[in-house]
């Protein structure tokens, strides 16, 4: 159902399979770990989906359940194939740089769970993660022990109830968090697609959509057409819709479901202009310009501490998004808010000398800005570590990588998420021949070979493919350095 709001709701907490950890864990939570630990004994969405993953009325139960905390301040929601994490944490950080208290939901984490659950560019109090924590604990004890009640409030139960999943705990986690810290604003980012997703249950001030291509095709459709679809779910009634430059196919999706919806549409290319960008190794600079209203006194100068020509698409469709939701922002709060905005693997320099970078690269289209930027400052030649997730399109990706590196290693991006690397590996060797390319299965042993060939060579190395790999490079390299 377009937009993901189920409006006859057909599960009940009666309905709803608890699992045993819910029961068992009867101990106060100690510390945010503890929480994070509970929650992951829940069936886990990101290692796999099933029909029954995407049950938007399933959420809508256990927001109910809670008091709706979605409600408890006005929302940007943030949805598109790549760049969504980065469009979501630069409308955050404007935001409270503008005084406002900014909740952010992304996904996935690089080190830990908190990544997910930010507070004004940092995390929440450690008590608020505990409270929330219980608080969440106690909302799912009300389906076991008080179902008849709660389920007197919906409709007929659905046959075959289901066990809550991971990613709409931890969802429903966010917005208590939020609730509880009294925030002013959340920016939250969806899962995966839109229309079904479990943060599709907000109300926006705006819904933003970042660039389409194909992803997820097994759940989302395999044509651009069906993606966007996918995506347009999150445009609500009479709500503005910001979007980012879209192929054609991808543009008329938009347009019908904005049009469909009374949402007004603020469409980039038509809206505004980036001109005037410049890379180097510690930021983007760049100029935005507003075509239909100049909402400032003329062009804003901008900078983003990210490099990557992406990053300025970025940072436009942010500011863009932002000024539509809040009107009064100010010039300063945007300036200051990107200037000083940093995420976790996208484009990040681990070390100087030599370079190290891992970006979280995993589609054709991400992979090509990446190595674009990586030459642009570092030069051709250097070495690259590539691990990518099972179905993701490895031979596209090869041929845009393995031209510009002298040594490549091929392993898994971790053990998170099910890898191919024979597959990848043989999708590079079309395009690298001889010892430039290396197969390492274990991840740990690859990173400890590339920081090897790196302090023998002295050359400049990327890690991508995957933010797991993107993970594991980092703690790789915290150990080598407490040796």
């Amino acid at each position: 159902m377009a937009g993901g709001i189920v409006p006859r709701l057909q599960i009940t907490a009666r309905s709803l399979k608890l699992g045993a950890g819910i029961i068992m864990m009867q101990n106060t939570f100690s510390s945010s770990a503890d929480v994070f630990a509970w929650l992951s004994g829940f069936i886990n969405l990101e290692r796999g989906q099933t029909s029954k993953s995407f049950r938007p009325e399933r959420m809508e139960l256990l927001s109910a359940l809670a008091g709706h905390p979605e409600k408890s301040a006005p929302v940007i929601h943030v949805a598109g194939s790549k760049g969504k994490g980065s469009v979501t944490g630069m409308i955050a950080a404007m935001l409270g740089k503008w005084g406002k208290k900014t909740a952010r939901y992304t996904s996935p984490h690089v080190t830990e769970y908190r990544e997910r659950v930010t507070l004004d560019g940092g995390f929440f109090e450690e008590s608020c993660y505990i409270a929330a924590g219980e608080e969440l604990r106690e909302t799912l004890r009300v389906l076991p022990e008080s179902g008849e009640k709660a389920a007197s409030l919906f409709d007929p139960a659905f046959p075959q109830g289901e066990e809550p999943s991971f990613f709409e705990l931890l969802t429903l986690y966010f917005f208590l968090c939020a609730r509880r810290a009294g925030c002013d604003a959340m920016v939250v980012e969806t899962g995966m697609g839109g229309r079904l997703d479990a943060t599709n249950i907000v109300d926006p001030l705006a819904s933003v959509i970042t660039s389409i291509e194909l992803e997820h095709t097994e759940y989302l459709g395999n044509t651009i057409a069906a993606i966007a679809g996918e995506k347009a779910g999150i445009v609500k009634p009479r709500r503005p819709l910001v979007l980012m430059e879209q192929s054609p196919e991808a543009l008329e999706i938009f347009r019908k479901a904005a049009a469909d919806k009374g949402a007004p549409l603020s469409y980039f290319p038509e809206a505004a202009y980036i001109d005037d960008i410049r890379v180097d190794r510690n930021k983007t600079a760049f100029v935005l310009g507003f075509r239909e209203r100049e909402p400032f006194s003329g062009p804003l100068d901008l900078a983003v501490s990210i490099p990557g020509e992406i990053q300025a698409k970025n940072a436009g469709l942010a500011v863009l998004a932002v000024k539509t939701a809040f009107p009064a922002i100010s010039r300063e709060a945007l300036q200051e808010g990107l200037r000083g905005f940093t995420l976790p693997a996208r484009f990040e320099r681990l070390t100087d000398s030599p370079p190290l970078i891992i970006d979280g690269a995993h589609t054709p289209q991400s992979t090509e800005y990446c190595v674009k930027t990586f030459t642009s400052l570092y030069g051709e030649g250097g070495l690259l570590i590539f691990g990518c997730a099972a179905k993701k399109d490895a031979r596209a990706m090869a041929r845009i990588l393995a031209p510009h590196f002298s040594r490549v290693i091929i392993t898994r991006p971790g053990t998170f998420k099910a890898g191919d690397p024979e597959t990848v590996y043989r999708a590079f060797r079309e395009f690298k021949d001889g010892d430039s390319l290396v197969y390492i299965a274990d991840h740990e042993e690859a990173v400890r070979k590339l920081l090897a060939l790196q302090q023998e060579a002295g050359l400049p190395a990327l890690g991508t493919g995957s933010f797991y790999l993107a993970a594991n490079i980092r703690i790789a390299l915290r150990n080598e350095a407490e040796l």
